[in-house]
């Protein structure tokens, strides 16, 4: 079975839930790790617990969201075993399965509609990894490897 955990900061709140339910309609089984409330929180602590619960194998793919999807992305790439990819439609997040092996689709709530992010979180999911050349670029994403010189 599919588990999705997801995560976001007060702006992306809404989006977050959102998409929950659309996980929910599609018979995945998710893990929702907040925020709660509509108060102003600190993105980076929703990111890093998303990417903890990735990397303990208690979800396959997370979901994270902030006002841009800026933040909140790039707190879960802190984590070396996460490839958040920040898409803004169903092409991005398509090619970011296909092509990177995302284990996170980041979205901005304040620059994605609702119907949109449904369309891009059920791409994500469904598209598998195709491996070939990208095997080897994605393989090289965090190591010293990827470094000029």
């Amino acid at each position: 079975m599919t588990v999705l955990a997801f995560a976001s900061d007060h702006a992306g709140r809404g989006l977050r839930l959102s998409l929950i339910g659309t996980a929910c309609s599609a018979g995945w089984s998710v893990v929702d790790l907040g925020t709660g409330g509509t108060e102003s929180v600190d993105y980076p602590r929703f990111g890093f617990a998303l990417a903890e619960t990735l990397a303990a194998g208690d979800a396959q793919f997370g979901v994270a969201v902030c006002g841009t999807g800026i933040g909140i992305s790039i707190a879960c790439n802190r984590h070396p075993l996460v490839r958040a990819a920040l898409c803004h439609d169903v092409t991005t997040a398509r090619l970011a399965r296909a092509h990177n092996d995302a284990n996170v689709l980041a979205l901005g709530a304040r620059i994605v509609g609702s119907e949109v992010a449904q369309e891009a979180l059920r791409a994500f999911v469904a598209t598998p990894f195709e491996g070939g050349r990208h095997t080897r670029r994605v393989a090289m994403l965090g190591t010293a490897a990827a470094a000029p010189g």
